[in-house]
Parts: structure tokens; sequence; C-alpha cells
């Protein structure tokens, strides 16, 4: 008898079969928004950690342990994110989640994670404040404040803009935020503001705010909004005739662009660490990937989440799974802030951010902006 039980170990050694009963799942929860308003960067989102998921599994997994998605739709709304992260975190238990996909949504959600000592990944979520929530706050998403001077200044030495009038959401913490620091940066920058108009998310008329921008005569227009109401704001502007540049936070940065604005769409500055006509070999071979298996291609929102997905797995290479929930949590928390990545959106390291009690909180992206113009229904970028 005890022949025959080693002969099968043996055998089931050989085959890989042993090794195979020790591999755990690691449970990862994905709350975006796949459907509302935002699921136009929800849904590049899943497919982004879901393509970067196939991949790391396909070569073995993290230490042998399948990576598996736990995938719910937050609906872009505040109230639907608080749920989704209370069902992810105590009710399936999983190890750690990436989203929501707004900032409006991360500033109620995330504090569920922070209570539940959960690490909360954004990828998406860029307005000042969201990882001053507390130490498992992580994005890899640069803010608005890192990113927008950047974008001002290197627009400025394109079209040499001296003046520009400012368009911004006032109901959204995300809109709101880039407004903010488009604020600071154009006073940095010594550029005058000719006037500063608002609108509310859900508007789909903003001729009137348009045509007072017109009667001041600026060299720009500065936009903090989302895709859904910066679309027709271009091609209101355009029919109005103003064909001056737009410069946009990265909320205007998707491809999405080229099909809800369509010949109003050239002319629109953003920055970001991703551009899809950044050749290097990592984001070359993302980009063929992603179009390989959903048959368009991707965006910023897409690459971000695909490059997360990659953290957080390099986190786990260092994380020994004890099977304790609390402890594995927390360990995944602590492997987190070391991990460097050079991926699609080239090269990522994490830097502290502080609370608002002053002392250090959770982690935000350490990457540099990369500027692109839209031109002929494409982004390309200027230095």
């Amino acid at each position: 008898m005890k022949s025959t039980m080693t002969k099968l170990l043996s055998a089931l050694v050989a085959t890989g079969m042993v090794a195979a009963a020790h591999a755990a799942d690691l449970k990862i929860g994905v709350a975006e928004a796949l459907s509302g308003g935002a699921a136009q960067y929800g849904a590049a989102i899943k497919n982004g950690f879901q393509l970067a998921a196939d991949e790391i599994n396909q070569a073995g997994g993290v230490n042998g342990n399948k990576l598996v998605l736990q995938i719910e739709d937050e609906q872009g709304k505040k109230e639907e994110a608080i749920n989704v992260f209370k069902k992810l975190i105590f009710q399936d238990k999983v190890l750690m989640v990436f989203g929501p996909t707004l900032s409006n949504s991360a500033q109620a959600a995330d504090p569920i994670a922070q209570a539940g000592k959960t690490v909360a990944f954004g990828t998406s979520n860029t307005a000042d404040g969201i990882t001053s929530i507390g130490d498992y706050i992580f994005r890899n998403s640069v803010t608005e404040a890192d990113v927008l001077p950047e974008t001002i200044k290197v627009t400025a030495k394109h079209t040499g803009i001296k003046k520009v009038a400012v368009l911004y959401g006032n109901d959204d913490v995300f809109t709101k935020s880039g407004y903010d620091n488009f604020k600071k940066a154009l006073e940095d920058l010594k550029i005058p503001t000719t006037t500063t108009e608002t609108f509310a998310k859900g508007d789909v008329d903003f001729k009137a705010q348009l045509t007072k921008i017109k009667a001041t005569n600026p060299d720009a227009i500065v936009l903090s909004a989302l895709i859904a109401e910066g679309a027709p704001i271009m091609v209101q502007a355009r029919q109005l005739g103003i064909n001056v540049p737009f410069i946009g936070g990265n909320g205007m940065n998707s491809v999405k662009i080229f099909d809800l604005a369509k010949g109003s769409s050239d002319g629109l500055w953003v920055g970001s660490p991703w551009s899809i006509e950044n050749n290097t070999p990592a984001n070359t071979k993302f980009i063929a990937a992603y179009k390989a298996k959903y048959n368009v291609a991707p965006d910023q929102f897409a690459a971000q989440s695909y490059d997360a997905m990659y953290i957080a797995a390099d986190a786990l290479k260092n994380v020994k799974i004890s099977g304790n929930l609390e402890a594995d949590r927390k360990a995944l928390r602590d492997a987190l802030p070391k991990v460097t990545h050079e991926g699609a959106t080239g090269k990522f390291a994490f830097r502290q951010a502080m609370g608002k009690n002053g002392k250090p909180a959770g982690y935000d992206a350490q990457q540099a902006p990369i500027v692109s113009v839209t031109k002929g229904g494409k982004y390309v970028i200027e230095k």
C-alpha cells in the first residue's frame, strides 16, 4: 500500500498536480462604471485589467497562484460605489479592490476600504485629496496637479497663447479639482483669464457659455470636463466659429473624442504619462495585445489599469499568502509602495502623500507626463 501511495505521489509531482493542489486563487475586486455616463472610461479600464490578468495567469500566475477578478458595476455613482466596495470587501472577501472609476466615487467609497484595512487602488482618479484618505489608498493615475502645468506650458510654447477662457464642470470632484489646478497653473505662468464659465454634469447645451467666451476673444479655452460633456462642448464651439485650441485634463484624453466630436476633434491639447503614439517596446506590445483581444484601440485608462494589474502582481510576488485575510491584506499594503515598474505608461514608482492631519497617508503616482494634441483623427506628441 505504501509503495502504491509513493508511486502515486511521484506521478502527481511529475505532472505538476501536487503544486496545483497547493496553489490558491487570488481574488481581486474590480469596481468600475460599466453602465451610465462614465462607462466610456469604465469599459476600457475593465478591459485593461482583464488583459493583464489573462497574460499573468497564462505565464503561470503569481507564485503559481491564479488571479481571479471579481468585477462589479458601480455605475459611476457615489452610492453604488459605496455599496460595491462593501460587497467586495466584507462579503466577497477580496484581497484588494481596484477602482472606482471617478474621483467623486473614490472620495465616497475609499474610506470604506481604509476602514476595512483593504487596499483601494485607483487607476483613473486624479482629483486632489484622494490618497490623503489613508494609508491603504493607492493610485497610479497621475494627479491633475502634476500634469496640468506641463500641459499648459507645452501648449503655450507651440501656440503662443497669451490669454485664455476657462470652462469647467462645477458639480464634480474631478472637474472642480481640475479647475483649481488649471487656475493655479495659469497664475504661476502669468497667463490671464478672460472669463470663467461653468456647467453641470448632464448638460447638453453649452452655447450660452461659449457665446460669452467668444465675446472675450481668448487665444485658447481651458476645459476641465469629462468627455460626455467635453466632446459636445468642442462641437458647439466650432459651430459658433470658435476655432482656438482647447486645453483639457485627463478626462478628455480618450480616443473616443474622435467618435464623439468627429470633425471638431482637432486642436485638443492633453497631458498624460501614456500616449498611443509613444513607441516604447512595452507600450507597443500592450497596444497590439489590446487590439488583438478587443478589436479596438486602447486609451489612457486601459493602459493605466493594465499597468496597475502588473504593479499589484509584482507586489503580490513578495507576499506569502497565509490564508489569514487580514494579514494578507496588510502584507500586500506593505509590499505595494516598494514596487517600481516599467510598462505601457512608462517608468513608474509610488510616492507617499500626506493626510489632512499632516501625517503620511496613501500613495500617488510618480511619472512624467507626455503632452499631445489631436490632429487629423489621432494624437500627436509635442515637446
